[in-house]
Formats: structure tokens, C-alpha cells, sequence
């Protein structure tokens, strides 16, 4: 094959660069509590510690590290990943709610139900990859109880006309704050509104907690939550169409369609399907996903990483429900977007290594430790650094989790038969499979036995497909939109090729028109070029070009100091 002239899709790699953000950005003197607010924009740069950092983040950096160290098959970070299972550990308090520790950077000691939509996934992976740990099991038990006593039950509908008994469960909690000394007051709030939709986000992880561990009680809330949401709150309109958090709707809709899978009811699925294709009319055909909807005019929305990794998850779902045309998005959305809004490099971070780390603060090797990172707010062209949240440590919790997904469905065996769904470099157990886009469109597939081969093709690879097996054309049959080989014996490779050329798209996204260049299934440059960090300099004989320390300057949100920064997230 010829030299490598753009850069390709590597999980891989992706996988390694955060898993030395999630081992860096965190606190040693604090048993490596993360850090949540990373400010590379500051003359120097510095992370500070905000209340977040033992609410949901201990949650969220537990999966983050468990997906990437699955992927890597490695044991580094098993002592960081160990230190964030001790956090999750502590601060249990009344109803099974996890609070967080009295630090000096926290406030009023609370929890917030959508915070609780972080730390049950945390606990479910902790139950799958060690059934033993009955700790982890009490927790997650004890929390989905907790949640079901606190939820104010809809049974009887009062109306002008009359009263009438609602038939299925309808659950809503009464407040979003729940008060480690006080309990619901509802004179406090968090004020970020859309109550029904952010205290539901932890509608997936009951589903998957029940199928875990039977857990009835986790089903109960999930479909209580479910109708609540898709009834009497009134979120949604008659098109599946809402106005608010996007990562909120996001991941409901991925837990509306597990939870119809699961349960065999179809309005969940067709929901959360519906959830799903409104966002995506938000989005750009590559992955750029709106943080809200409707809340501000599109020309100032912004892309979080955490919403690209819920377009993944539900696209995943969908597919598990039978939609098979959703592969495609899974596809582009993270070889795209979702890797472009990682941070690879730092140069223009000015850093300040005899600064002492002060309470909360560090200002030690920022530029080196920020590597890897996800960005809470990217534009379509580009990272702007002087933005609030150019770096978040939600998103840092999220993005692994779609790298996972994305890695495991990509090359599956199953039923006697490799099956290719994504084009990617990637060796299992039982074939080794090598691609070479976006420079040609090339496959190849190596079985490790005797079996069949199935690769999935898309619209983007044309009608011109070459096959062959060691080199001699052969044919297949064809299966929907796999091409399958029958019987290749182990060792044999079957190649896929078809011509590959630089296709230029206009495209409307933010309210904006872009030149997008595509190469098969890869997005290999963007004009209008943007600032900061420059997005989708993937053509390797162009010299990248990026920020000077004196090219960053703070605007807006950027000026708040640490405090007022942490209690802006919501």
C-alpha cells in the first residue's frame, strides 16, 4: 500500500491518550479525585477542584477508565481506577443516596437525581466485572430503592370530568436537590429547570441494572419514569421534538429504546427512536451535536462530547432494535466529530511548573496532563479555548464510553461468522482485520479459523466493489447489507476494494454553511478554518497549524474565577 496520506481512525490511540488524562488530572494528595474544571486558557494554566469532582465524576471516570483499559487490555491505571471505587464508596447516606465529602471547595451538601444517573452505571459495571463484590451490589440496590421511596407516584387523574385511575405506573421525583441535611426543600432548586428530563437520566442504567440482576424494583422505576415523561410532563411534542439539554434527551432516548427492547413494548422503542432522529436533524452529518435545543439561537450553540456519546449509545440501541441504517451514523459520528474534539495537542499553553499546588488548585505540567481530554464545547471548525468548558471533565466520563461501544461492535464474532461493521485496524481472537482509510477504500479480513465473513457496506463505498481471496476475485452473497463469504479457511485473507476519491460537500450546520471534503467515510479537511485548535487537519502533507500562547485570551465565562466557574456547572 502506498504511504499513509491522511490521518486514519485509530481507537486505539484515542483510548490511550485519555487514559493518561483520566491518570493525571486528578489529585494524589486527595486519593486521586479528579478534576473536573481545567482551565488551559489561564496565564498559566491551571485545574481546580469544584463540587462536581466527588458527585458525578467519580461515577463517570470509573466507566471512562474500566471502558479504555478493556480496550488497551492493559493494567495501567488499575491504582487510579481503585482510587475512584474508594470515592464511590463513601458518602452513602439516607434513602441509598450517594452525597459527596465535606471539601473545602463544596457548599451545601447535597445530591442531584441527575447526578445519580452517573454513579448507577458506575456500580453496574462494578457488579458485571466482579458478581462477588457485594458491596458494590448493596449500593446499587440500595440506591434504586432509595430513588423508587422518594418518587411521587401519579395513580389517580383528576380532572373537571372526573377522576380517573391511571393504569400504568407514572413516577416523577418532587424536586431535583435532595439535601444530605434536610431532605427535600423545595425552596431550593438548581435552577437549570427541565426537571423531568434531567432527573431521568438514569432511565438506561435501571434497565441495565435489571438485567444484571433481575432487579424488579429498578424495571418499576424505569417504566414509571418512562410514562412520566412521555405523558404528564409534557417534555415532548406530538414529533418527539424538545426544548432543552440535549445530553439529557440523549441519553433517555437511549434508555426509552433499551428499556422497549427489554420489555418487548414498542412505543419506548418508537420514542426513543423519535428522540434520536430530532437531535439528529440538530446535528451535521459527521457528529457535530448541538449542547441544547432550541435554548439559544443555533449560531451559538456549541458541541459537548457528552451529547455525541448518547447519539452513539442510542444508535447502538436502535441497531439492537432492528434498525440497521443507523450503523451508519454510529460509524461517522465517531471517526469523526467525537475523536476531533479530543485534545491532542499544548503547545500554546502557557504552564507554571514552580507555582505550588495550592487547596484545590494545580498548576504542575497542565500542558502535559490536559493531553487526551474531551472538549465540553467545540465548535464546527474548530476548539476555541477561551470558551468555559474548552475542556470538561463530564465529557472526559463520556467519550470513552462510545470508544467502547464503537470498538466492541466494530468487528464481532457470532453464530460461526466474522462479522465487520466498521471499518477499523483491529485483531481478536478470531480474525485480524486491517482498513486503510481515508487513503483507499481497502478492507481486508483474516480468519483465525475456518468460517464465514461478513462485511457490512455502506452507501459511501459505491457500486464498484472488487473481492477477493488470496488475491484471486471471487464473489459473495449478499445479506441485506453485508457481503458474505462462505467457509474461508483460516489464514486466507478476503479483501474489499473500491475507488476512493475526495468528494466536496456544502453543508448547512449552527446555522452556518461549510465546505466539508469527505473521503469515504472520513471528513478530511472543513473551510472555513476555525480558531482556536483547528479541527480536521487530516490531510498529513499539510503542515497543521495551531494557537500561540499569545493567540489565547480570555472572553466571556472564561473570566469567572474557580468558584463562580464551578457552581456555572449545572
Amino acid at each position: 500500500m502506498s504511504t499513509q496520506t491522511y490521518e486514519k481512525f485509530e481507537p486505539l490511540h484515542n483510548a490511550q491518550l485519555v487514559l493518561g488524562y483520566l491518570t493525571s488530572m486528578v489529585d494524589e494528595k486527595e486519593d486521586n479525585l479528579p478534576y473536573w474544571l481545567v482551565l488551559p486558557h489561564k496565564k498559566p494554566a491551571e485545574a481546580a477542584h469544584c463540587r462536581v469532582d466527588d458527585a458525578e465524576l467519580v461515577g463517570s471516570w470509573y466507566e471512562a477508565i474500566d471502558a479504555v483499559r478493556k480496550m488497551l487490555k492493559t493494567e495501567e491505571g488499575a491504582e487510579v481506577q481503585l482510587s475512584f471505587y474508594r470515592h464511590l464508596m463513601k458518602s452513602w447516606g439516607e434513602h441509598g443516596l450517594r452525597f459527596h465529602e465535606p471539601y473545602p471547595w463544596t457548599h451545601t451538601n447535597h445530591i442531584s437525581f441527575h447526578e445519580m444517573g452517573y454513579i448507577l452505571p458506575a456500580l453496574n459495571r462494578m457488579v458485571e466485572n466482579h458478581p462477588e463484590d457485594l458491596e458494590a451490589e448493596k449500593r446499587a440496590s440500595g440506591l434504586v430503592r432509595g430513588m423508587r421511596s422518594l418518587v411521587i407516584e401519579r395513580k389517580v387523574r383528576t380532572f373537571w370530568s372526573g377522576d380517573y385511575e391511571e393504569k400504568e405506573p407514572i413516577y416523577e421525583f418532587p424536586n431535583d436537590v435532595y439535601l444530605r441535611e434536610g431532605g427535600f426543600d423545595l425552596s431550593r432548586h438548581t435552577g437549570r429547570g427541565e426537571q423531568a428530563i434531567r432527573n431521568a437520566i438514569v432511565l438506561h442504567s435501571l434497565v441495565r441494572r435489571y438485567e444484571l440482576a433481575g432487579d424488579e424494583v429498578a424495571l418499576d422505576l424505569a417504566v414509571g419514569i418512562a410514562n412520566h415523561l412521555l405523558g404528564p410532563s409534557r417534555y415532548f411534542n406530538y414529533k418527539l421534538e424538545f426544548f432543552g439539554h440535549v445530553h439529557s434527551a440523549g441519553w433517555v432516548a437511549s434508555g426509552l429504546v433499551r428499556l422497549g427492547r427489554i420489555t418487548g413494548t414498542r412505543r419506548y422503542i418508537t420514542a426513543g427512536k423519535g428522540i434520536y432522529d430530532y437531535i439528529r436533524s440538530l446535528s451535521s452529518s459527521f457528529g457535530w451535536v448541538p449542547e441544547y435545543a432550541q435554548w439559544h439561537p443555533q449560531h451559538e450553540e456549541h458541541c459537548e462530547t457528552c451529547c455525541i456519546k448518547d447519539m452513539i449509545e442510542c444508535a447502538n440501541e436502535l441497531i439492537l432494535a432492528g434498525y440497521e441504517e443507523y450503523w451508519e451514523d454510529m460509524t461517522l459520528f465517531a471517526r469523526n466529530q467525537l475523536v476531533e474534539n479530543q485534545i491532542k495537542v499544548s503547545s500554546y499553553v502557557v504552564t507554571d511548573n514552580t507555582l505550588p499546588d495550592g487547596e484545590g488548585v494545580t498548576y504542575r505540567e497542565i500542558d502535559q496532563r490536559m493531553i487526551g481530554g474531551f472538549t465540553g464545547g467545540s465548535l464546527v471548525n474548530s476548539i476555541s479555548l477561551s470558551k468555559f468548558r474548552s475542556i470538561a471533565g463530564c465529557c472526559v466520563g463520556m467519550a470513552p464510553v462510545a470508544l467502547e461501544i464503537v470498538w466492541n461492535r466494530a468487528v464481532e464474532f457470532s453464530g460461526g461468522r466474522v462479522l465487520v461493521n466498521i471499518p477499523v485496524d483491529k485483531e481478536t481472537e478470531e480474525a485480524t482485520v486491517s482498513m486503510n482509510y481515508p487513503d483507499t477504500g481497502y478492507i481486508s479480513v483474516t480468519p483465525k479459523q475456518q468460517c464465514d465473513v461478513a462485511v457490512r457496506v455502506y452507501d459511501w463505498m459505491g457500486q464498484n466493489l472488487s473481492m477477493k481471496i488470496n488475491g484471486v476475485a471471487c464473489i459473495s452473497s449478499k445479506e441485506g447489507n453485508l457481503l458474505v463469504f462462505h467457509n474461508v479457511a483460516a489464514g486466507a485473507m478476503v479483501e474489499l476494494e473500491h475507488p476512493l476519491e475526495t468528494a466536496v460537500v456544502k453543508e448547512t450546520v449552527r446555522g452556518e454553511e461549510y465546505t466539508v471534503s469527505w473521503r469515504g467515510c472520513d471528513v478530511v479537511d472543513i473551510a472555513p478554518r476555525g480558531e482556536h485548535l483547528r479541527l480536521y487537519q487530516r490531510d498529513l502533507r499539510i503542515p497543521k497549524t495551531y494557537p500561540s500562547a499569545d493567540d489565547v485570551h480570555f472572553t466571556g465565562a472564561a473570566n469567572f474565577g474557580p468558584t463562580q466557574q464551578a457552581q456555572t456547572k449545572q
